[in-house]
């Protein structure tokens, strides 16, 4: 099968990674594995682009492009990774309709708030038609799912968990014992990780958040904290780690996705707030390599943790909750291994990506097939 592949939001290959980009690029290494032709069509990003007269010239000869060069060969098949009301897809619904090609989503998402509003309302229903306009459209997330329920045909619509390859995180005893030296020397100092990029959004005001609420910890119970990522908000994040945590913290940098395995099995547990955090796959991760997770209750944190077996799930803001829990991981060594070992199960089960992209390939051959 011949896919053109489109990411609207932030383009294969972006230098800045995210969840984002790890599930986009996971998507076409599966479907590539699984014998398909994939090409990209287009690395134009339509952020707000409705709001951006400039981009719109480059939206039209880009869309004029990819028309001239797949109207004598059409592929089989178009695929969008993730449209929304900020970056809607605007090139692919034309293309299908003026090449006949199916059409399919992965990540769509639907939100009528979003119609209320001034600023949104022309993302809204570019993104509302695209979501009509597919043949199918896969979500990863409960919550929207219920939302694409309300536009979206049962019969054009699929839950998909989200997932890792088990064997690209796993534990790692060497790596994770050269990187536990590297931070805290030979002592057995319990190792707390965190991770994120130093973005000027939500996942800044995270680590400020729990670098405020470890310093409460720090009081009373000796611990190192490594924190992963890089970013415009490193120098503020520097400061006031210095100030807070002296002595007890270690900014690693960013990590190459292929070293995080090696980094996760450096610590003893995962502590990441996760502010409106819609997915997070660092949560999987962690949890794929033997880690027990402490987050905020919100978002889609519960489809990827399980409260009370794999971590724990804290209400929003609940600083001395989230000490009291991390406290309780540290100090009884047993309950964070055995909730470490059903972290391991619990993504084997649920958010193997070679089990949950099975049925995501098989419903695209499915929509290629002739009619009857």
């Amino acid at each position: 099968m011949r896919i053109a592949f489109y990411a609207p939001f932030k383009p294969l290959g972006h230098k800045n990674p995210s969840g984002d980009l790890v599930i986009a690029t996971s998507l076409v290494e599966y479907l590539k594995q699984c014998g398909h032709t994939v090409e990209v069509q287009s690395k134009l990003r339509t952020r707000w682009i409705y709001l951006k007269p400039w981009l719109w010239p480059l939206l039209v000869f880009d869309l004029f492009r990819i028309l001239f060069r797949l109207h004598t060969d059409p592929p089989d098949l178009w695929l969008t990774y993730h449209t929304y009301y900020k970056a809607p897809d605007v090139i692919g619904p034309w293309v299908c309709r003026m090449l006949g090609t199916r059409y399919a989503i992965f990540q769509g998402i639907y939100s009528t708030k979003q119609k209320r509003r001034f600023k949104t309302w022309p993302g809204f229903y570019l993104n509302r038609s695209a979501l009509k306009r597919a043949d199918h459209v896969f979500t990863n997330k409960a919550p929207d799912l219920e939302n694409l329920k309300r536009l979206i045909p049962s019969d054009r619509l699929t839950y998909i968990r989200p997932g890792v390859q088990p064997g690209s995180f796993k534990e790692d005893e060497v790596s994770g014992g050269k990187n536990r030296l590297k931070w805290c020397g030979k002592d057995d100092t319990p190792v707390i990780l965190t991770a994120a990029m130093f973005r000027e959004d939500v996942k800044t005001q995270g680590l400020i958040w729990l670098i405020d609420c470890l310093a409460s910890l720090a009081k009373k119970r000796d611990f190192h904290l490594v924190i992963a990522g890089s970013g415009k908000t490193e120098d503020e994040l520097k400061r006031l780690a210095a100030k807070k945590l002296p002595g007890c913290h270690t900014f690693a940098g960013q990590i190459h996705r292929k070293e995080m395995a090696g980094f996760y099995s450096g610590g003893d547990l995962f502590a990441f707030p996760g502010i409106n955090e819609s997915l997070g796959m660092v949560f999987i991760e962690a949890q794929s390599c033997g880690l027990p997770v402490v987050a905020f209750n919100n978002g889609g944190l519960p489809e990827v943790v399980r409260d009370g077996i794999t971590g724990f799930l804290v209400d929003m803001y609940d600083c001395r909750g989230f000490a009291d829990r991390l406290d309780q991981l540290i100090g009884d060594k047993r309950l964070a291994e055995n909730m470490g070992r059903a972290a391991i199960r619990h993504v084997g089960t649920n958010h193997d990506i070679e089990k949950n992209y099975t049925l995501f390939e098989r419903t695209l051959v499915r929509m290629t097939e002739p009619a009857g």
